[in-house]
């Protein structure tokens, strides 16, 4: 039985992975690559960590070149910046993906190397991970997982908090 969710079975195929609370109702795990899921919640995390700040600091701080543009509503600030602002979004992010993948950008092709694992682009530049041990490796990334559920139910409830109400977050 799951840890999560008592009446439902365990998804077996996520056992021993990091963060696994054995949470999979969908049964995706048994449907699709493993190692793919594990990156696109990694992914969805950090970003969503990013937008959570952003989300919050838009509102207080305001470069001057875009003072006109500024909105304290932050679902108004892609209409405020325009179809060209946000395919430049999308297109640096498609780049980045391209990048850090080496082109194979694919759930087909992009666990083709066995050896890599989800989530590590060898990004450390402040060389947090150097001379750690595997289970504090381990502990900061659950640290990371934790972190980006939480961030990523955060920008949901700020994002529809504006929706709802119609006014800036603060």
């Amino acid at each position: 039985m799951s840890k999560s969710v008592p009446f439902l079975l365990n998804p077996s195929k996520t056992d021993g992975l990091i963060g696994s609370v054995g949470f999979d109702p969908i049964n995706w795990s048994d449907n699709f690559d493993i190692k793919w899921l594990q990156e696109s919640e990694i992914k969805h995390g950090r970003v969503a960590m990013l937008a959570t700040a952003g989300f919050m600091a838009q509102q207080f701080v305001s470069f001057p070149m875009f003072a006109d543009i500024h909105v304290d509503d932050s679902n108004l600030a892609p209409a405020a910046v325009g179809i060209s602002g946000m395919m430049q979004i999308v297109f640096f992010a498609g780049a980045e993906e391209w990048r850090t993948n080496k082109g194979k950008i694919t759930m087909a092709d992009m666990f083709a190397d066995s050896d890599r694992v989800p989530g590590d682009f060898g990004f450390d530049p402040m060389g947090k991970l150097k001379g750690k041990s595997e289970a504090e490796i381990n502990d900061m990334k659950l640290k990371e997982i934790k972190n980006g559920r939480l961030a990523m139910l955060a920008i949901g409830g700020m994002i529809h908090h504006n929706f709802i109400f119609g006014e800036a977050l603060f």
